[in-house]
C-alpha cells in the first residue's frame, strides 16, 4: 500500500487502528524472521551430482521440489571436479559421484557422513557407437582400427573415463587405442554427447547412455571377461551440510519406489544381481568407512 505524506495523514481512530495493525504485522514479521533464522523457513539444499545419472536425477529432483517445496540447487559434472569444488569451498549438502571411486576418496578425505551413504543404481561399461554402427565396431580391439575416432572421459576427473582406461589397460589395448583417442570429455554427459554429435565414432561409456538418446546411438557390449568392475552411484550427506534433514528427504525420495521406477526407465540397474547379467565376472568394490 502506498504511504501517505505527513500532510495527508489524519489523526483519527481509524488511522490509529491502521497503525496498530501495521505494528502487529511488523511484530509478526519479526517472529517469522526469527523462525527463518532458526531454520523453520522454506528449505534449500545444495547437491553435487556426477553426470553418470544426470538424466534420471534431473527428472526426480524436479518432481521432489514440486512435491515437497524444498529447493534443490544442484551442479552436474565430473565427479572429481565436483569433489574438488566441495573440498575447496567447504559447501554442499549432498554428494553423489558417478561411481564408488570418488565417494571413497570423499570418505578418506573426511568430508562425508558415512552412515548416510546409500546406493542409487548400478552401471556397466559398454561401447556406444553412432546409430546403425556405420564403422562396424564389434569388439574392444576394433577401437584400434586406423582412422577411427574414439572418445572417453578424462580418467583424472571422470568416473567413466577411469573405467575406460582400466578396461583398455586390462585388455592390453591402451597403447594401440590411444592414437585414436581424439578427446577426453569433462563429464559423463559430455562423453555421451560425443557420439550424439558425431564428434567421434565410438566411446567407452555406461550402458545407460543408449537410453538417454536411443534414436541417435547404439550399444556394443564389451565381452564380460573384459569388464573388471561394476560401478554404482552412491549418494551421501557431507559434513558441510546446512540442512541435513532436507538432504535426507531427497535421498529417501531417490530411493523410493517412484525413484527406482525412473532409474529403471532409463536402464539403470537397481541391484548388483541385475548388473551381473552383463558382467558376471566383475566385482563391485564396497565402500570402507573405517571405524
Amino acid at each position: 500500500m502506498k504511504k501517505k505524506s505527513i500532510a495527508e495523514k489524519k489523526i483519527s481512530r481509524r488511522s490509529i487502528l491502521t497503525w496498530g495493525g501495521a505494528l502487529a504485522a511488523a511484530a509478526f514479521g519479526g517472529i517469522m524472521l526469527d523462525r527463518f533464522t532458526l531454520g523453520e523457513a522454506p528449505h534449500k539444499i545444495r547437491a553435487y551430482f556426477g553426470a553418470a545419472a544426470e538424466v534420471p536425477e534431473e527428472e526426480l529432483v524436479a518432481a521432489f521440489q514440486k512435491e515437497t517445496g524444498i529447493t534443490v540447487e544442484y551442479t552436474m559434472g565430473g565427479s572429481g571436479t565436483l569433489l574438488s569444488a566441495i573440498e575447496m569451498a567447504k559447501v554442499g549438502d549432498l554428494y553423489a559421484p558417478g561411481s564408488h571411486d570418488y565417494m571413497q576418496k570423499a570418505i578418506n578425505d573426511g568430508i562425508m557422513v558415512c552412515s548416510s551413504i546409500k546406493i542409487l543404481a548400478y552401471l556397466v561399461p559398454a561401447m556406444i557407437v553412432q546409430k546403425g554402427n556405420p564403422k562396424n565396431i564389434t569388439s574392444l580391439s576394433d577401437l584400434a582400427k586406423p582412422g577411427l575416432k574414439v572418445g572417453i572421459g578424462n580418467p583424472d576427473s571422470v568416473c567413466v573415463g577411469l573405467y575406460a582406461y582400466e578396461i583398455l589397460t586390462k585388455a592390453g589395448l591402451w597403447d594401440s587405442v590411444k592414437p585414436n583417442l581424439v578427446t577426453y570429455a569433462s563429464s559423463c554427459s559430455n562423453t555421451a554427447a560425443l557420439v550424439v554429435t558425431k564428434s567421434v565414432d565410438a566411446i567407452i561409456g555406461w550402458h545407460v547412455f543408449y537410453n538417454w538418446t536411443p534414436d541417435k546411438v547404439d550399444t556394443v557390449y564389451i565381452k564380460p571377461e573384459q569388464i573388471p568392475k561394476i560401478a554404482y552411484v552412491p549418494i551421501g550427506i557431507t559434513k558441510y551440510a546446512e540442512d541435513s534433514s532436507s538432504a535426507q528427504k531427497l535421498i529417501d525420495y531417490l530411493l523410493s519406489a517412484e525413484g527406482k521406477a525412473v532409474f529403471s526407465k532409463y536402464g539403470y540397474f537397481s541391484t548388483l544381481e541385475e548388473a551381473k547379467k552383463l558382467a558376471p565376472y566383475a566385482t563391485a568394490e564396497p565402500l570402507t568407512c573405517g571405524s
